[in-house]
Formats: structure tokens, C-alpha cells, sequence
């Protein structure tokens, strides 16, 4: 079998450890540059052919553009293109989620940055689209405001409420239907001393289904769900598909053996066709 890691970083640690399970169990695994055209897959047999399933790491417009020739063409990518995209709209992410009933935060479209019209303060201020070292951040006043625009002036952003919390974030992070959790320091709680190292946490069975239900909803196999962590719990306030799931015993193993069933799958013919929803 043939495993594909649509990577910008293929020395990732739990891409790293996966790969070393799949090897083990006798697959080839190959990176497939997200920047590097669909020309790297032609349609016919022989070197480059078509993977048995491709791991959707990467989440840049090439890649998933990549993603998506590789879904026309017949092949099996996890997660989806159109699911790894609608997470990275949280417009659209938080009105999903609220449709469906999840328990997500009031979500806001509110332009761009320097235009915004602040709500009542405190206010949590995110780029509308998330991705890499993007805004998040809590407003408390109108000098923290006039900070952000300085520095983020034509960022489109959504507005939530601040919700006080604990001063942790509840991670939960679900491979394949295994569900792995951890808090970590929130950095919109810099009175408790921002951002830190994940600590051990065991989830209720009542958290661990609502992340199940938040795969289901969003199509998704392999993805992070935050959490508020306070009295106001559960609210979901973020969804991110096929996140780094760091430190995490079990979860290179839970990720190759996704790579595995879904390869395996692919040679069936009720079960080679790509799903819309699920990359499947």
C-alpha cells in the first residue's frame, strides 16, 4: 500500500511517528508537496500513480487544490478538501455547528479590522479565516483595539463574547474516532500567565461525545475541537482539521491505522468512491 502525506512540514512529530507504524506494517510512504501541482499524479498507472490514500496535513490554497484534483481523479484524502476548507471560515464553521445544534459560540462576521464597530467589551477578536499564526485575541478596552489595528488593520475578523474561564483550554483532539485530550494555558487569559504546556486531562463521556458529534457534523476524521473551560461549559469556540495532536500516546497509531483502513477500503468497489462529507 501507498500512503501520501500532503505536508508543508513532513518532519512533523506525529507524522514522523506514523509514517515509522506505516513502514513497519509494509506500506510505502511517500510527501506529495502541496505546492507542487497536480502533475505530480497523472491518471494512469506507473510511477505517480494515485496513492491509496492521502493524509491532508497541509492546509494552504495549494494544497488544497491539490487535494481536490487528487479527490477528482478517484483517490481517498483525509480529511476532504471541502471539509479542511469550511474549517478555515469561521463564519461558516460557527453556523454549521449552530445548525446542527453543537454547543458553539456566538459567532460574528465584522469585517475588517479598522472598520470594526467593537461590541461591549470584553470581546474575543479572531481572523475570520483561520490559519497559521493568525489573530486571536482578547479586546478588554479601546486601547487594546487601537493596538490590534495597528498591527492588523485589513484583517477580516469575527467577534465572539469573552466568556471567563478557568485560564486553561480544553483540547480534545479525535483520530478516527479515538478521542485525545489535554488543557493547555489560554492566551486570552494573560492574568494566568499565558499560554503553556498541555496538562493531563481525562474528558467527561458527555465531552468526549460532543467531540464525536462534531466529526459527524463536520465530515471530518481527524481534527481538534477547543473548548471553553468555565462555568459556561460546553462551547466549542474552535474547530481545526487534522491539527499537530502533540504529545499524545497512541495518536501516530490511531493515524496510521487510518491510513490503513482507508487504503484497505479502496480497493473495494462500494467503498473506493471519495464522500463529499468525509474524504471517504
Amino acid at each position: 500500500m501507498r500512503v501520501g502525506l500532503i505536508a508543508r512540514d513532513p518532519g512533523h512529530p506525529v507524522l514522523v511517528a506514523a509514517a515509522e507504524v506505516l513502514v513497519r506494517r509494509g506500506c510505502e510512504v511517500e510527501v506529495v508537496p502541496p505546492g507542487g501541482g497536480v502533475e505530480v499524479v497523472p491518471p494512469g498507472g506507473g510511477v505517480g500513480a494515485l496513492a491509496d490514500v492521502y493524509l491532508l496535513k497541509a492546509r494552504t490554497p495549494q494544497a488544497l487544490s491539490l487535494a481536490r484534483e487528487l479527490e477528482r481523479r478517484g483517490a481517498v484524502v483525509v480529511n476532504s478538501a471541502a471539509a479542511t476548507e469550511l474549517c478555515q471560515d469561521r463564519v461558516r464553521m460557527a453556523q454549521l455547528a449552530r445548525d446542527a445544534g453543537l454547543p458553539f459560540a456566538a459567532t460574528v462576521a465584522a469585517g475588517r479590522l479598522g472598520e470594526l464597530a467593537p461590541p461591549a467589551y470584553p470581546f474575543v477578536v479572531k481572523s475570520r479565516h483561520s490559519r497559521r499564526h493568525d489573530l486571536v485575541a482578547r479586546v478588554d478596552g479601546a486601547a487594546r483595539l487601537r493596538d490590534l489595528v495597528e498591527r492588523w488593520p485589513q484583517e477580516e475578523v469575527v467577534t465572539q463574547p469573552y466568556l471567563p474561564g478557568s485560564g486553561w483550554d480544553q483540547k480534545l483532539w479525535v483520530v478516527d474516532g479515538r478521542v485525545f485530550a489535554a488543557r493547555r494555558r489560554s492566551e486570552l487569559s494573560p492574568d494566568e500567565g499565558g499560554p503553556g504546556a498541555a496538562g493531563e486531562w481525562e474528558p467527561s463521556a458527555g465531552l468526549a461525545a460532543l467531540a464525536l458529534r462534531v466529526g459527524e457534523v463536520f465530515g471530518l476524521d481527524v481534527y481538534g475541537v477547543d473548548l471553553l473551560d468555565g462555568a459556561a461549559e460546553p462551547v466549542i469556540v474552535d474547530v481545526n482539521a487534522f491539527p499537530g495532536v502533540r504529545g499524545r500516546p497512541g495518536a501516530p497509531e490511531a493515524l496510521a491505522g487510518l491510513a490503513l483502513r482507508l487504503a484497505a477500503g479502496r480497493a473495494a468497489p462500494e467503498r473506493g468512491r471519495v464522500s463529499a462529507g468525509r474524504g471517504r
